[in-house]
Parts: C-alpha cells; sequence; structure tokens
C-alpha cells in the first residue's frame, strides 16, 4: 500500500475528511508534495512553527543534543543542561515573580499540571473559564473548555466548573472565595482571534486579588511572539499568577510548560511528593530546540516585525467578500459571511498552494497565522492566492475587483 492508503488504513482518524496533504519535506513557510507540489503554510501547524520549519539553528541545536543523550529519566531528578538553560531563559522573558518552570509535553498537559497547582496552592475546589475558550482534549482541560459541542459526548466531566464572557467586565463578579483559579487565555484564539481590552484585564487581575483567586493565562497559541510580543499579557500590563505555553516553544519539537513563583510551585513537594509526574517532559532534545527558538525570536528581531507584516496582510486582503480582520499581531482572523462561503475558498486556495484553516468556535473566519518569519514579498504573494481563490469560487462577483486589486498592489 502506498503513504496515503497507509494512513487511512492505519492511523486513528479524527473526521471523515481529513485534507490528505502528503508531505515530502518543510522548508521556511513552505511544504512539499512528493510530486513537486509546494504550499505557503500559513497556519504555522496551528500555531507551532513561528521561527519557520526546520529553522537551521533549530535543526543545529536538535543535532548538538542528539550527539549528547536523549531521555535520561524522569522530569526533575537529573541536572540535565536543556533544561535548566531553558528554564533560565524563559524566566528571562518574564516578570520577576514568574521564575519557577515546570517543563511538559504539550500544551492540554501544561493545563492539567496548571490546575492541579491552583488546587493543591489554594485549597480550593472550583475553576472558572470563558465561553468558547479552547484548552485542550484531555478531561481537565476539556472540563474547562468553553463550547459544549466538543464536550457533550464525554460527560461527565470535572465538576465545580463555570463559565464566564471573555471581556465582559460585569462577568468577573461570578468569581469568589471558592474559585481556585481564573483560566483564560489572554488572546481567544479558537473563538475566532477576540481580543479584551486593557481595562478588562486589569478589572480580572483585582477580583481575582480580592478573592484570593489564582489567575491562569493560557498563552499555549499566542505566546512566543505571535501578537508582537514574547507574551500577549505585556500587551495589557498586568501580570498573571501562572502562564501556560507550548505550540510555539519548541521551533516545530513537542514542549510545553506551566510557569509560577517558586513558592506557588513548591507545593508539588510535599503531601505527597511527587506532586506532579511527567516521563518525557522537558526532553532534552525539544529542550535544546525551545532554547534555540528563544534565542532566535529575540536575536533574529522577528518580534519587531510583526505588527509591519500584520499591516501588509490586512492592506492587502481587501475584498467584497472578506467582512471583517480581526487580529492581535499575525494571529489573525478574516471573516466572511459564512462557512458556506469560506470552506470552498479555503479549499480553492489550498489548490492554488496556499494552506488555510476556519477556528473550532467560527467557522465564518479564516485562520491566518504564518510563521514570523514570513517576507514581505511571500505576504504579497500569499495575499494574491488568496484573492485568486476568492475569484476562483465566485468568479462573476471578483474578476473586476481583483484584477483592479493587482494594480494598486
Amino acid at each position: 500500500m502506498n503513504n496515503r492508503q497507509l494512513f487511512l488504513q492505519h492511523l486513528a482518524q479524527t473526521t471523515d475528511f481529513p485534507l490528505m496533504i502528503e508531505v515530502e519535506k518543510a522548508e521556511g513557510i513552505h511544504l512539499f508534495g512528493p510530486n513537486g507540489e509546494k504550499y505557503i503554510d500559513l497556519i504555522s501547524g496551528i500555531g507551532v512553527s513561528n521561527v519557520g520549519h526546520r529553522h537551521p539553528k533549530v535543526l543545529e541545536a536538535i543535532q548538538g543534543q542528539l550527539d549528547k543523550y536523549l531521555h535520561l529519566m524522569v522530569y526533575g531528578e537529573y541536572v540535565q543542561s536543556p533544561q535548566s538553560l531553558l528554564a533560565k531563559a524563559l524566566c528571562d522573558t518574564l516578570p520577576e515573580k514568574l521564575d519557577n518552570v515546570y517543563l511538559v509535553n504539550s500544551g492540554s498537559e501544561a493545563i492539567e499540571g496548571a490546575m492541579k497547582l491552583a488546587k493543591r496552592y489554594t485549597g480550593k475546589p472550583n475553576f472558572i473559564s470563558c465561553v468558547d475558550a479552547y484548552h485542550g482534549s484531555s478531561h481537565g482541560s476539556l472540563s474547562i473548555g468553553g463550547n459544549e459541542i466538543f464536550k457533550q459526548a464525554y460527560r461527565p466531566l470535572l465538576p465545580g466548573i463555570s463559565h464566564i464572557r471573555y471581556g465582559v467586565v460585569s462577568d468577573l463578579e461570578n468569581i469568589n472565595s471558592d474559585t481556585a483559579a481564573v483560566i483564560i487565555e489572554t488572546i481567544q484564539g479558537e473563538a475566532g482571534i477576540r481580543v479584551a481590552t486593557t481595562e478588562y484585564f486589569h478589572a480580572l487581575r483585582k477580583r481575582c486579588d480580592e478573592t484570593g483567586t489564582l489567575l491562569i493565562l493560557d498563552e499555549v497559541q499566542c505566546g512566543f511572539g505571535r501578537t508582537g510580543k514574547f507574551w500577549a499579557f505585556e500587551h495589557f500590563e498586568f501580570v498573571p499568577d501562572i502562564v501556560v505555553c507550548a505550540k510555539g516553544m519548541g521551533g516545530g519539537m513537542p514542549i510545553g510548560a506551566f510557569i509560577a513563583n517558586k513558592e506557588v510551585m513548591g507545593v508539588f513537594k510535599n503531601n505527597p511528593i511527587l506532586g506532579h509526574i511527567t516521563t518525557f517532559g522537558g526532553h532534552p532534545v525539544s529542550s535544546a530546540a525551545s532554547l534555540a527558538t528563544i534565542q532566535i525570536l529575540l536575536e533574529e528581531k522577528l518580534i519587531e516585525e510583526v505588527e509591519e507584516k500584520a499591516d501588509l496582510f490586512k492592506a492587502l486582503l481587501v475584498h467584497p467578500k472578506i467582512k471583517a480582520i480581526r487580529n492581535q499581531g499575525l494571529l489573525m482572523a478574516v471573516e466572511f459571511e459564512s462557512f458556506e462561503v469560506l470552506k470552498p475558498i479555503i479549499d480553492a486556495a489550498i489548490e492554488l498552494g496556499v494552506i488555510t484553516d476556519w477556528f473550532l468556535f467560527c467557522d465564518d473566519s479564516m485562520r491566518v497565522a504564518p510563521p514570523l518569519t514570513i517576507t514581505k514579498e511571500q505576504i504579497h504573494e500569499a495575499c494574491a492566492v488568496i484573492l485568486q481563490a476568492i475569484e476562483k469560487v465566485f468568479p462573476s462577483l471578483n474578476v473586476a475587483y481583483i484584477h483592479n486589486s493587482e494594480t494598486s498592489c
């Protein structure tokens, strides 16, 4: 059997209609198929490849660690240089109070660890998250998710979970003395890139302080330079108690973390000891790749270029079929009239060589979150293909408009 047949026969499927794009190689912003196909990856593997696919410095870090050692021992027992150096580099990007890192394998696992930490530290039973939040697919992370479509088949889930509306100050009154933590995406991702105000986050911070509630920020999708700051919460001038990260953290390798201060994290050491355990968390190869990713983001000034690149996308993606563009940096949602309008445009764009997607809880909007390494020339190329895809799906409406757009660009 060929690879496509093996994929369908032996790999567990999550839909009846997988994309079935066969990839032989990836580099920079591009994926390459076995028959000469070439795609621009405008979604970065869903927020993972912030420094592009196979960045040379990430590859160098991986190879260097391969020559030393792979897995040695469960997390937290042996002194392993990649873990220690990564933890220090992460803390150097954060406010002083966030000085202790627990390395895990993924965003879902990081959320699970943060939830355990909040319950153990506060002694409280309940959590509050947001409507249309997405925090992962494991039982705990699914429990705090904010959309019933993905939860209903797996109930009963964790008790003590309630939801507030993201960005709505009046809902903060639901946070009370029984709330262990509020878990919130700094920028709501799967809801279609929703951005709250600075005033909202200040009010949230104040209410958590008043009730003795920990504030956990999920920066799995919006961290690591994606929004034009290293951490998205830097845009809003407040400091959380725990930060959760993954995705863009590893330069393409699997890794995640939850980060707090040493006092809070210290509760895992006693009653019981080994209060949170992971076998492969902070794998030395992934840790080396993550450290290289941090260095690339800072040394190559990729974060400083985010806003200018985002503005170029917004300037080029102008069309009567496009209703709005929401963004924080290069985390973007391009809104259309409906899923029925958007889906054939996405399909046409893929056929023309640009990979985009929609959002789990916002299926009328196109996901645009390219590697931060994308150049202005590549942005022009990608946007031209998206406009061409719209023309292909709606030719009677768009031919004259596309011609005028290309002339003005």
